[in-house]
């Protein structure tokens, strides 16, 4: 008598355990009554009897609009070869130099500024070899759920980035400001 509700315990638990798997395409019902557009991809209606605002999106784009949001904040934070944009990293490297300038009253070193760590230059693992057609290629596979969150926290480390950034360069620009009125009257009370 024992065994049979331990064995129903264990099937629960494997049929529970084959459920929770977040790789998994799950099947949502996503239709709603009395539909009113709030916006381009965003409702209003009811579900289950409840009021809801449902908001539906091709996880394509979505993740397409996630990347290219990463791609251009880390060209705003460091700029990019390719454009030659120095981006705020850039500006500040400049400032800093133009700052330790003798021109500028400094000492003619550079004022040291960290190295460039771009956060989406990271190596993928592609795996070679020969498709369906035969054609060589390489493929690198990732879960989406994984993809989406790699780029969200992408997202936070370059706002916290361009935040820091932004600091550092109005300080930056403060103080070269302030040499450059120091050298106008300077020259003009010698004068």
């Amino acid at each position: 008598m024992m065994k049979r509700p331990l064995l129903f315990i264990l099937w629960s638990m494997a049929l529970g355990g084959c459920s929770s798997n977040p790789y998994k395409a799950e099947k949502i019902k996503t239709q709603v009554e009395k539909p009113q557009k709030v916006s381009g991809d965003t409702v209003l209606g009811i579900k289950d009897g409840n009021l809801v605002v449902q908001k539906k999106v091709e996880m394509s784009e979505e993740l397409r609009r996630l990347q290219n949001e990463v791609y251009s904040l880390e060209d705003k934070v460091y700029g990019n070869r390719k454009y030659g944009s120095q981006g705020l990293y850039g500006a500040l490297k400049k400032c800093r130099f133009k700052l330790s300038s003798k021109e500028y009253g400094g000492d003619g070193k550079l004022i040291w500024t960290e190295p460039i760590d771009r956060v989406t230059d990271k190596e993928e693992d592609w795996k070679i070899g020969i498709d369906e057609k035969d054609k060589i290629v390489g493929v690198s596979m990732e879960f989406l759920k994984d993809r989406i969150q790699r780029f969200k926290n992408y997202k936070k480390i370059l706002q916290k980035r361009q935040d820091e950034y932004e600091e550092k360069l109005e300080i930056c620009d403060a103080a070269l400001k302030a040499r450059e009125y120091d050298l106008k009257h300077k020259s003009k009370s010698q004068q």
